[in-house]
């Protein structure tokens, strides 16, 4: 791999190169020269993009693909191609396959799998043996062979002594473990938000306090045993000041949030669409306004595309009847592009996730290997079913107006949009 990218500025906060334009040079996948002006001499292949903007790449840390079990939803091949084009060079997977990721052999299957993707694949093993909430699953031999968290996607713990169990026996090998944040007795068989809007259009709602309440117990019980929490896609103003409380008190917790909750509240579901039918529920514009702040102050750590294809069969039914989840990758940057500046954007979706998950931070320095993210953030663009490269369709932010452009990733190999 030989590489000149011209006229491009690095929004890397860790690199002396931040908020410069220059030239970087690749060389066999490591940054070898970063200049004013950089010839190229024949030998190396050029990209000169339009208002080009470089950062250190993409982690998305909540995707589920579909394979093994699913893989009409999405395979991981495509899975990883949609990723890589959206700007992610790397992605943790979700558990919820079938059979689900509880074991090391689960584990190395897909780590097997993702060999040869620009983009890097990282797999989440349950909490849980079968995803079941009954029993703690393999975590040391799943961690061994190589998933970097614990998570029963979209499953709430209700056993909290084997939430507390589990957050005593991963700190023996520096374990994370994520609960998702839902108290299923309050919530019952909610769908929609409870509030103005779900008792106008009779919907079941699941009140704030459902998300509220289970974050306060694991918050009780990190105090209590130690270890990492981590708390994935909060929705609630509450939620963010239950985080903020718990963060100035000391505890090893932090948490993410979806693009669809910054931007997107529950006055979209007048349509009746299924694909606005989410887990968390969207909620008010109170509480999109304090998830914003929650960003802009730290308490809130990483954005997530919580990326979940569902096939038209699970997806194209009265909304009650609808499996929830939305695909996300595609859209991620366009959306977070219009309420946050570049800086933040980087800083939730490469450096913050990657300290969390315990990966290695990349930085944008010669003598460093390359792993940057290509995109332009001018420009306006209406997402279309047409433009969505996934095989799953079901996308909460089809029609709406999207800001900026990804071009793709360069890893282990150069990805970008045609």
């Amino acid at each position: 791999m030989k590489v000149l990218i011209k006229s491009a500025t690095i929004i890397d906060a860790t690199s002396p190169f931040h908020q410069q334009v220059k030239d970087i040079l690749i060389i066999d996948g490591i940054i070898s020269k970063i200049d004013s002006s950089i010839e190229n001499t024949g030998e190396f292949e050029e990209i000169n993009l339009e208002n080009l903007h470089i950062s250190t790449g993409w982690f998305d840390t909540s995707v589920s693909l579909g394979e093994p079990g699913f893989e009409e939803r999405e395979t991981i091949a495509n899975g990883l191609e949609v990723a890589a084009k959206s700007g992610f060079s790397s992605i943790a997977l979700n558990a919820n396959t079938n059979p689900v990721t509880d074991n090391k052999a689960q584990v190395n299957y897909l780590k097997n799998k993702a060999l040869g993707f620009a983009t890097k694949l990282f797999p989440l093993g349950t909490l849980t043996k079968s995803s079941a909430g009954k029993e703690i699953a393999e975590l040391y031999d799943m961690q061994q062979a190589g998933a970097i968290a614990f998570y029963d996607y979209t499953k709430a713990i209700t056993n909290e002594n084997l939430m507390k169990i589990a957050l005593l026996y991963t700190q023996s090998f520096d374990g994370l473990v994520l609960s998702f944040p839902k108290n299923k007795t309050i919530a019952g068989e909610g769908y929609a938000n409870e509030g103005v809007n779900s008792t106008k259009l009779g919907m079941k709602g699941i009140p704030a306090l459902a998300e509220e309440l289970q974050i306060a117990r694991d918050l009780f019980l990190l105090e209590y045993t130690g270890g990492k929490l981590h708390i994935p896609t909060i929705s609630t103003k509450k939620s963010v000041e239950l985080i903020h409380e718990a963060k100035q008190k000391g505890l090893d917790v932090t948490c993410s949030v979806t693009p669809h909750h910054l931007m997107l509240t529950d006055d979209k579901l007048v349509d009746f669409d299924a694909n606005s039918k989410v887990t968390p529920p969207l909620r008010t514009k109170a509480d999109t306004e304090a998830l914003l702040e929650g960003i802009k102050d730290g308490t809130i750590d990483i954005i997530t595309s919580d990326h979940n294809p569902l096939d038209i069969e699970h997806k194209k039914l009265e909304f009650s009847n609808a499996m929830d989840g939305t695909i996300g990758m595609e859209s991620l940057y366009g959306v977070l592009n219009k309420v946050l500046d570049a800086e933040t954007i980087v800083k939730c979706i490469s450096e913050n996730p990657r300290k969390r998950f315990g990966l290695e931070i990349p930085t944008i320095q010669e003598g460093t290997k390359a792993e940057l993210t290509l995109f332009s953030p001018e420009g306006s663009f209406k997402f279309e079913e047409e433009s969505i490269l996934s095989t799953s369709k079901n996308s909460i932010f089809l029609g709406e107006e999207l800001k900026g452009k990804v071009f793709g990733i360069i890893s282990d190999k150069v990805c970008l949009n045609n």
